[in-house]
């Protein structure tokens, strides 16, 4: 039998549903106290759920289980202490699975809530207990919950801390069973989205200070530390990269593929490809999915519609994708730009077709119909991703108002097409009941895409789906009916669109 004593694994299982972890513990806990395996520390992030804790009671949720449920959010009975709380993305969650050789339950809930505790102050937050309530609070509202279980001895289930974005998950819980408890987060409490990767390793190094751990060994890592193999692309040759931006740079023209960090750069910058993007560089909207520059927008531009028929003529484009910043500071939303973007193409490529990528125009008709009235071969707006996630990822746009922008395409006799980007949390029920809302809308092409995390203040990813679950789901999407799909990790609003376009209008 081996001597574990002071030795600490730290296990990073990255995002993992609810079930499967508290199976993967269960096991580690006979490991443990069979003295199979030293001390662990499990960290992980889960999708959305409401666990339902031994002093808990369902009537401390203020939401059906079927409307829950509905919504992609799971319900989970467990037989840890506490009463109903909610895990989804953003938070970090820790699950110890060590041996209690003093038998002193109570010291050990004090050494974990001391570990977050100090994780607290390093970010200068103020963490504050409460007598009979486990957890901690800041400024009056509890920012992490406890509650564990244990068997022979041997810890497991463990502790919540609210980092980024997932106060709302809470809304439909009464948390502590306590109605007049509030809730927050890191995020919340400093007014920015915090590294969730820095946050675990603060926690790592409390945890191993408070405990008297030896270093803690990382033996096992999860989707936090890294992109799935299927997301690694081979190093680009830089060649046809200059030689686009070199050109770009001297007709002062800017493209979505830089200003959205898009995998596909270099493939489409090597076959003489891009997509323009008018209005400027500064988005006014502040999605947190999106890598496009926030700020004071630009002045339009006059002569860049020309510029961008130049730039196409000069590529030998036979296939134009034109989208732009949403810009919710101009009447028109920038329709106007695109309109004369559109005549400007047609003008000096004479057999090239066209497809704009817009934003909402805050829902207004008259820059739809500025718009539509120069007929564009395919009219794109993307969803982005499903309801209930629009005001975590999308705030400022409207689900509702983007599927009616599609149906008034679709219903002047244009060609439609919509994407949405997974791995936010969404489930399976969610994306197909979305697909559904898209064709009904009158939507015939699609794309689906891996989500990237673009930047440390935006959305997590939740999940990384496997090019075999895009396939499933492309196959799914021409059964509903659509004409043009392309769905794998890599594929974005744009890609191949010169191919997709060929393919629906040849019903392929």
């Amino acid at each position: 039998m081996k001597d574990y004593a002071r030795r600490l694994e730290v296990l990073d299982w990255g995002t993992l549903e609810y079930e499967e972890a508290l199976q993967r513990q269960k096991s580690l806990v006979q490991e443990r106290i069979h003295d199979e395996a030293p001390d662990r520390l499990v960290l992980v992030e889960h999708p959305p759920v409401v666990t339902i804790g031994r002093s808990g009671d369902a009537r401390d949720i203020l939401v059906s289980e079927t409307a829950l449920r509905a919504k992609g959010i799971d319900v989970r009975q467990v037989d840890r202490g506490g009463k109903v709380t909610f895990h989804g993305p953003g938070q970090l969650v820790a699950y110890p699975v060590i041996k209690l050789r003093d038998k002193d339950l109570r010291k050990y809930l004090d050494r974990l809530l001391e570990a977050v505790a100090g994780t607290l102050w390093e970010y200068g937050l103020r963490p504050e207990w409460r007598k009979g309530s486990p957890g901690l609070w800041v400024n009056g509202k509890k920012i992490a919950s406890v509650g564990v279980a244990i068997q022979k001895w041997v810890t497991y289930h463990g502790m919540a801390l609210n980092v980024n974005g997932n106060i709302a998950g809470f809304e439909i819980i009464i948390p502590c069973g306590d109605p007049n408890t509030t809730v927050t987060s890191m995020e919340s409490e400093l007014g920015t989205s915090l590294d969730l990767g820095r946050i675990r390793n603060l926690f790592v190094g409390e945890f191993a200070r408070v405990f008297a751990y030896h270093a803690p060994v990382v033996t096992q890592a999860g989707n936090n530390v890294g992109h799935p193999p299927w997301l690694v692309r081979p190093a680009p040759l830089g060649a046809a990269i200059d030689r686009m931006d070199a050109m770009l740079a001297e007709m002062v023209l800017g493209t979505v593929c830089h200003a959205a960090q898009c995998p596909n750069l270099a493939e489409c910058f090597g076959r003489g490809s891009a997509t323009f993007m008018i209005l400027g560089s500064n988005c006014t909207r502040r999605c947190r999915f999106c890598a496009v520059n926030r700020g004071t927008p630009d002045p339009i531009d006059l002569d860049e519609p020309r510029r961008v028929a130049h730039a196409a003529h000069r590529l030998g484009l036979n296939h134009v994708v034109v989208t732009s910043v949403t810009r919710d500071d101009l009447i028109d939303g920038g329709a106007g730009q695109f309109k004369a973007t559109m005549e400007a193409i047609r003008a000096r490529c004479l057999n090239a077709s066209v497809e704009i990528l817009v934003p909402d125009f805050q829902g207004s008709v008259n820059s739809l119909q500025a718009v539509l009235q120069s007929r564009p071969d395919v009219f794109n707006h993307n969803l982005e991703t499903v309801e209930r996630l629009y005001p975590l990822a999308r705030p400022g746009a409207n689900y509702n108002r983007s599927l009616r922008i599609l149906e008034f395409a679709a219903r002047s006799g244009l060609r439609v097409k919509s994407g949405l980007m997974l791995g936010l949390g969404e489930s399976r029920r969610e994306i197909m009941a979305t697909l559904g809302e898209l064709k009904r809308a009158g939507c015939q092409m699609l794309t689906l895409g891996q989500y990237l995390r673009p930047s440390k203040r935006s959305l997590p990813v939740v999940r990384y789906l496997s090019p075999l679950e895009f396939d499933e789901l492309a196959e799914s999407a021409r059964r509903l009916g659509f004409t043009g799909v392309a769905a794998g990790p890599l594929v974005r609003s744009s890609y191949l669109a010169d191919q997709m376009l060929e393919r629906s209008a040849n019903g392929l």
